[in-house]
């Protein structure tokens, strides 16, 4: 993967881990090509707003010196920049934001035109929601949770891998307010269900904040 990214990265290389698909990530897109003439990939993920290079000029220069497909991976909405990767070679196109599992399912759709193969796994769910119960289990333990908590956290489980802003969360709520938004509430809620879930609450793991965005829950 070459995505300058890092948070980014790190949940798509957590996530496509639980699918036996190593991910390595560079943020430099010099790094990423003197990679490739050393090591051996079965695909590269590679965005498009680079340091140092444009991703377009990265595509280029693999497709001219490598055979290995390309995943375009960028928030550049111009059909422009998706008419030109594709053309020069890129084998798909996503742009983000997208949910890890359709990036899971492209690779795989790739690799198997490729003639390459992945040994497929269930990975196992840590977190399990039962909603008739009311309850949230975190390696079959359940947890307990205020009502706004439980109701914050079931919410983003089940919308596991997609950005959930702070908008949504208010909507799909009964038991906050205007008032809870305005007062920021909500960061104190989250930062406890943090404390309850994460190993380390400064650095989730599962309780992501995407900047400007909102929340995104992983596991």
């Amino acid at each position: 993967m070459v995505e300058d990214d890092a948070e980014l990265a790190s949940v798509l290389t957590q996530y496509l881990a639980k699918f036996n698909i190593k991910v390595t990530n560079y943020e430099d897109p010099y790094l990423g090509l003197s990679a490739l003439r050393m090591y051996d990939y079965d695909l590269i993920i590679l965005d498009l707003t680079l340091p140092g290079m444009d991703g377009l000029d990265v595509c280029k220069q693999i497709v001219k010196n490598h055979d290995i497909p390309i995943i375009i991976s960028s928030a550049r909405s111009d059909i422009t920049d998706k008419v030109i990767a594709l053309e020069l070679g890129a084998d798909d196109y996503l742009p983000k934001p997208y949910d890890p599992r359709e990036l899971e399912v492209r690779i795989k759709s790739i690799l198997r035109r490729y003639n390459h193969t992945i040994e497929e796994k269930t990975p196992p769910k840590i977190f399990v929601l039962n909603d008739d119960k009311k309850e949230i289990t975190k390696n079959t333990t359940p947890l307990k949770f205020t009502a706004a908590e439980y109701e914050i956290l079931s919410l983003l489980i089940k919308r596991e891998g997609f950005v959930v802003s702070r908008e949504d969360i208010f909507d799909n709520s009964n038991l906050l307010t205007c008032d809870d938004e305005n007062s920021g509430s909500i960061a104190v809620i989250i930062n406890r269900i943090r404390q309850k879930i994460e190993e380390n609450p400064k650095q989730p793991s599962f309780f992501l904040t995407v900047r400007g965005m909102g929340y995104r829950f992983v596991q």
